[in-house]
């Protein structure tokens, strides 16, 4: 690392940001009422929006979006004519899935063989804490050199777009120079990168109907028509013997450029199975960054446990599509909406529900703030060369942002590198990634003051 004035205030500033972690990781704050109650994201808000107001943050509100979730916003004077620069996190998580599969709690930050455990610690409550650290490190080298406004989401996770439908009916809010997402990652810990493009996604529910009733399966099966085997041979006709995802009218084949992800270090940070084969055609980056990707994220249909030998009238599912840049999410859904309904076998009823939808994002790699962003991560990764690369998840916003201010530069760092398994139990974050990105935002904020001076 280096030993400047700045890297040594980010390096001092640890303890604190692991302390502020710790509290923020403690609200159970998934964003789905069925699931935690809402006071716990009601509650995280709150606890944003005090910081916000102990660092000197103007107009700092609670937001209540139309997805009736709440973001937090919070605005910092900068000198005058100084640039002004928007910082995105969100403080809701996923929900910690399998509880008794963490080693440790999920909402109890954690250390651990030099990382930090815990459900956002690093996607993407910890983002938030890379900005504050960032900013704290300035005010006591100088100053901040910019105008800083902060965003903080509540709903990210979800994708119901609440945040998006805000900022666009309140379109000067959240106009800045450049934005800076801090909810992506180093392509691998200690390779300092930023993410030039973002897959889109379409969430859908999906329900087939064939019966009035349960039957018995050996009074009625082999002549009923079974809903859960329907929907079974729906959802199979998503992927092609290879695996690779082909919803009917949706190209599959796009090549990505650029940086590569080579098969054997996939197969090692996804945890493959020894033996178990990897789906698609193509390289790694092609399908994780270039092409769609479909998910069955979960089946409505009787447990193992307690079922009885009986034809299902009906069964559910929620369909995860992911679209790549260059493809319109809206009509990634007609098409995913007509491959399901065309696919139902034995003229079963299908009800198709959308509800989540997010734009991909390509960004402008040529700006001034990337030069500043390289510069900065240089230092602060003692030499290492900053790296552009995909991202496979989405991040509905940036395309809302994109749109309201066509003029902005939007850069997308964080700490959700591999080993992070965001997502997945075990989350985790760590300590030196934190140190050394938030010494990188804290330069590029100092560097792209003085190109704009």
């Amino acid at each position: 690392m280096p030993d400047s004035p700045l890297a040594q205030s980010v390096a001092s500033l640890q303890s604190r940001a692991k302390a502020e972690l710790a509290e923020l990781v403690a609200f159970k704050s998934v964003a789905d009422p069925a699931q935690y109650p809402k006071s716990e994201c009601e509650g995280a808000a709150r606890w944003v929006a005090d910081v916000l107001r102990a660092e000197g943050f103007q107009d700092v509100a609670l937001l209540d979006t139309p997805d009736g979730t709440q973001s937090v916003y919070g605005y910092l004077p900068g000198p005058e004519g100084a640039p002004t620069v928007l910082l995105y996190a969100h403080y809701d998580v996923q929900p910690p899935l399998d509880e008794d599969a963490w080693i440790s709690p999920p909402f109890e930050l954690t250390e651990r063989d030099g990382r930090w455990y815990g459900r956002g610690a690093a996607d993407c409550k910890g983002g938030l804490i890379m900005h504050l650290t960032a900013l704290r490190a300035l005010k006591e080298n100088g100053g901040v050199p910019v105008g800083v406004k902060v965003i903080v989401e509540g709903s990210e996770e979800q994708g119901t777009g609440g945040l998006e439908r805000y900022a666009e009916e309140h379109p000067g809010l959240l106009a800045a120079d450049a934005i800076v997402i801090g909810d992506t990652g180093n392509f691998r810990l200690g390779v300092p990168t930023v993410t030039a493009t973002l897959r889109g996604m379409t969430l859908v529910k999906v329900r087939v109907d064939t019966l009035e009733g349960n039957l018995h399966s050996g009074q009625f099966g082999g002549a009923a028509p079974d809903a859960l085997a329907a929907l079974i041979r729906m959802l199979n006709s998503l992927r092609a013997e290879d695996g690779s995802t082909t919803v009917a009218g949706l190209p599959a084949d796009a090549e990505w450029e650029g940086l590569q992800y080579p098969e054997e270090d996939f197969r090692k940070d996804a945890k493959v199975l020894d033996g178990v084969g990897l789906v698609g055609t193509g390289t790694i980056a092609d399908r994780l960054w270039a092409r769609p990707a479909v998910t069955v994220l979960g089946i409505d249909c009787p447990p193992v446990v307690g079922a009885t030998p009986s034809v299902q009238a009906g069964a559910g599912a929620l369909v995860s599509l992911r679209v790549p840049p260059g493809t319109d999410a809206t009509e990634a859904t007609k098409l995913l909406t007509a491959h399901l309904e065309n696919a139902a076998p034995w003229g079963a009823r299908v009800q198709v529900e959308q509800i989540g939808e997010g734009q991909p994002f390509r960004a402008d790699t040529g700006s001034p703030a990337y030069a500043s962003m390289a510069s900065a991560m240089r230092e602060a990764y003692d030499g290492a060369e900053m790296q552009t690369s995909g991202e496979g998840g989405s991040i509905p916003l940036c395309n809302t942002l994109a749109a309201l201010y066509p003029q902005a530069e939007i850069l997308l760092i964080g700490l959700s590198e591999p080993l992070a398994q965001i997502h997945a139990v075990n989350e985790s974050v760590s300590p030196e990634e934190l140190r050394r990105l938030s010494l990188a935002e804290a330069l590029f904020l100092q560097r792209y003051a003085a190109t704009r001076s």
